[in-house]
This record gives C-alpha cells, sequence and structure tokens, in this order.
C-alpha cells in the first residue's frame, strides 16, 4: 500500500486561558499581606489549579501545536492547527516515512489524507482521499467515531485530577515561557476510566497485547493557566510530546470539495468486487 493510504489519527489535548490578577493592595502598604504569583499558585494549590485550566477550557476556540514522538515504532511529527469547535477540526502537516509531507485533516469523525501528485492517476486525479471512521469502527468493532467525540482538550488535566500521586516537579521555560511541570505515572485502569465505555474495550484490548500496564503524563502549565507543553508515554505502543502555541488564533478548516475526493470504503469495496469476479 501506497504511503499516502495509511491514515495519520491526530489525538491531542489542547486548553485555554485564564489569567490569575492578584488582589489589589494599596501601593506602599507594609502592612499587607504579600500576594502569591501564578506560578506559586499553580505549584500550591495543585488541584484547584487544575480545574480552573478545565473551567478555562470552553472557552478555547482554537490552538496551534507541535507534535513529536512514536507511535507503532514509526516516529512521529506533525505541526498544525486544532478548530475546537463541534465538530473538532484539525489540519495537520506530517512528514511520511520517506521525507515527503502530507496533510492530514479531520472534520468530525472523518479523516482526509491528501494525496500526492505523482499518485493521483490512481485515483482518477482525485487531490484528497477520504477516511469516514464510523465505517472503518463497524469493520473493526469498534465505535471510532466515540473517539473522536472523546477529543476533549482537557483530558491529561482529567486524567491528572483523576490520579493520586500526581507532583509538582517544578519551575521549567518552554518555549519561552514559564511554566509549573506536574508529572504522574497512572495505572492503565485510571486512563481507560476517562474514555467511553463504547471505545474503552477496544483500547484496554489494545494495551493488553501490547504489555501497557502504567502510563505517564507530564504536563506543563503557564501563568495564563493555559498548557504550554503534554507528554504521554504508553510502554511500546508510543510516547508523544506536544506543544501549543496561539491560543485563539483565527483558523479556517473546509472539508476538502467533492469533485477532489475519492472515498477509500468505495475504493475497498471496488477491489473485493473485482477479487470476487476473478
Amino acid at each position: 500500500m501506497s504511503l499516502w493510504k495509511k491514515t495519520t489519527i491526530v489525538a491531542v489535548s489542547a486548553l485555554t486561558a485564564l489569567a490569575v490578577s492578584a488582589c489589589g493592595s494599596k501601593p506602599g502598604s507594609s502592612d499587607a499581606p504579600e500576594q502569591p504569583s501564578v506560578l506559586e499558585l499553580l505549584a500550591s494549590d495543585l488541584k484547584g489549579s487544575l480545574q480552573k485550566t478545565i473551567d478555562a477550557t470552553d472557552k478555547t476556540d482554537s490552538v496551534t501545536l507541535t507534535m513529536k514522538g512514536a507511535a507503532g515504532g514509526e516516529q512521529i511529527s506533525m505541526q498544525g492547527v486544532l478548530d475546537l469547535g463541534d465538530p473538532v477540526k484539525a489540519e495537520m502537516t506530517t512528514t511520511g516515512p520517506d521525507g515527503a509531507p502530507t496533510t492530514v485533516r479531520m472534520i468530525g469523525a472523518v479523516v482526509y489524507v491528501e494525496i500526492p501528485a505523482e499518485d493521483r492517476a490512481s485515483t482518477g486525479g482525485k487531490r484528497w482521499m477520504k477516511m469516514d471512521l464510523s465505517t472503518v469502527g463497524e469493520q473493526a468493532g469498534m465505535d471510532l467515531t466515540k473517539q473522536f467525540e472523546d477529543v476533549d482538550p482537557t483530558k491529561q488535566v482529567k486524567t491528572l485530577l483523576a490520579s493520586e500521586g500526581v507532583t509538582v516537579v517544578g519551575q521549567e521555560t518552554v518555549n519561552g515561557a514559564a511554566t509549573v511541570h506536574y508529572t504522574v505515572t497512572t495505572p492503565v485502569a485510571t486512563h481507560l476510566g476517562q474514555l467511553d465505555a463504547e471505545l474503552r474495550s477496544g483500547v484496554e484490548k489494545e494495551f493488553a497485547k501490547q504489555g501497557v500496564k502504567e502510563i505517564k503524563i507530564d504536563l506543563w502549565v503557564d501563568e495564563q493557566y493555559r498548557p504550554r507543553r503534554a507528554g504521554m508515554v504508553m510502554g511500546k505502543m508510543g510516547d508523544m510530546v506536544v506543544d501549543y502555541t496561539d491560543y485563539g488564533k483565527a483558523v479556517s478548516i473546509e472539508t476538502p470539495p467533492p469533485a477532489e475526493t475519492a472515498d477509500f470504503a468505495e475504493m475497498l469495496d471496488g477491489l473485493k468486487d473485482l477479487a470476487t469476479q476473478n
């Protein structure tokens, strides 16, 4: 199968801004108690700070991200934007094993992969390959649409709140921004508890198959209660680090025109018919 036929599923977390201002005391007032800085609050009021981050997430319209890591034994590098409306949309550029860039769009549960110009003859000149994950999920015995309903910008924050043993590593600078770094290593069961019931069974089986027993999550939050970096390590299944920038920047992610789109499911049906005839 050509490289462009491999579908990239982007699973990301993104959060929004909520500034904390110090209570006003009169300048020069020596007897007024000194108010803690935001970074000090992030480090000392762990649960409260994470909850504020979750509460603020609904106000996030978009975010730019850069993701690097490994999944399924392959190195992954992606850059792009998320539109956090309903449905969630994403446009990412990823580099394939041959070094060529590929653009992937996600509109809800439908993924569109840009076909390289040299391969478009096999699809009647169409520029995009469409894959409806609801159809793929039926064939795989899973409701993959639920996976994309659960693409929650606060997923890692919620997991941290649900976990025992979250610790503050300390203050660190991420891409020029002062942040507080949180970390936790949690049992697989805690992570599974954050998933939709219909998705959970399939993910649990995959974790068992890969021997994943625990998941390490790291999160870096800045002085405006915005995540600047998130990391996840899932044993041999892979590890990811995502950097977040440009919260609220206007983005436009459009569904490719039908005239420029080939349907992956229809292509498979055509191959099945051909095999039957032979």
